[in-house]
C-alpha cells in the first residue's frame, strides 16, 4: 500500500484532483483543489494543512482502498508521472494563482449523490458534474 505521507503537497493535491476531477473541465479541477484549500484554511475536524486534509479517512473518495481511482492514484505515485492537466492546476492554486470559484466551499458531490450530510449544509456553487457547499 502507498504510503501517501511522503509526497508533496503539489503532488498529493494532483492526485486529489485526478481521482475526484480528472473528466472535469479546468474549473472543475479548480473547484475540487479549493475544497482542499478551504478545508486546511479553516481547520476543524478536516485537519490543518493540505497533506491532513487530504489523507483524512473518508473524506476523498479516491483515496479508499475499495475506490477504483486508488489503484490509479498508487500507479500515479510510484511512477513519478503525474498527469499534466491535474498537476498545473494544482501548482496555480497552492501558489494562490486562482480565484476560488466555489464560494468558499468545504463539501462536494456529483450532482445525483445521496449522502445524508447534502440537505444540512448550503449550496453556493455548481461546476460541472459537482455541486459544492458551505456548513450552514
Amino acid at each position: 500500500m502507498m504510503d501517501y505521507t511522503k509526497l508533496t503537497d503539489k503532488e498529493l493535491l494532483t492526485l486529489c484532483i485526478y481521482g475526484e476531477a480528472r473528466g472535469e473541465t479546468p474549473l472543475g479541477k479548480l473547484g475540487v483543489a479549493h475544497v482542499v484549500l478551504n478545508r486546511a484554511a479553516k481547520p476543524r475536524w478536516w485537519g490543518h494543512d493540505v497533506q491532513s486534509v487530504i489523507l483524512r479517512h473518508q473524506q476523498f473518495s479516491c483515496f479508499n482502498k475499495s475506490d477504483p481511482n486508488a489503484k490509479h492514484l498508487e500507479i500515479m505515485a510510484n511512477s513519478g508521472y503525474y498527469d499534466p492537466a491535474c498537476l498545473q492546476v494544482a501548482v496555480l492554486a497552492l501558489e494562490g494563482y486562482t480565484i476560488d470559484p466555489t464560494n468558499g466551499a468545504d463539501h462536494y458531490c456529483v450532482e445525483n449523490c445521496d449522502v445524508a450530510w447534502r440537505d444540512k449544509l448550503k449550496e453556493v456553487a455548481r461546476i460541472g458534474k459537482h455541486v459544492f457547499f458551505v456548513e450552514a
